[in-house]
């Protein structure tokens, strides 16, 4: 992840499931809305909020173990806003509810 055009501000994260990562990813733009909206208790967004979020961030790319070859395969910003979809879906799914 780099979130400004400054290479200097790239991170690199390592999670043990694609879940994780997309729980990280959602954990970070609460973090923003938080930083942003400090007085606010209860923020709330949508996917399209998520996806905005995600558009502008400088570059973003995961790279995901592929056990059939053994070795890491890289995934686009794309890839990983249907993923976060899914992702979303599901756990609304769990929680009786969907969006």
């Amino acid at each position: 992840m780099q979130p400004t055009p400054n290479r200097m501000t790239r991170t690199f994260m390592d999670y043990g499931s694609i879940g994780q990562a997309m729980e990280a990813l959602c954990a970070m733009y609460e973090k923003k809305l938080r930083d942003v909206n400090p007085t606010v208790q209860n923020l709330t967004y949508d996917i399209s909020d998520l996806f905005n979020f995600i558009d502008g961030l400088a570059d973003l790319s995961a790279l995901v173990y592929d056990y059939t070859i053994q070795a890491y395969l890289p995934c686009d910003r794309q890839w990983i806003k249907t993923k976060l979809h899914r992702h979303i879906r599901c756990l609304a799914r769990d929680h009786g509810r969907l969006y």
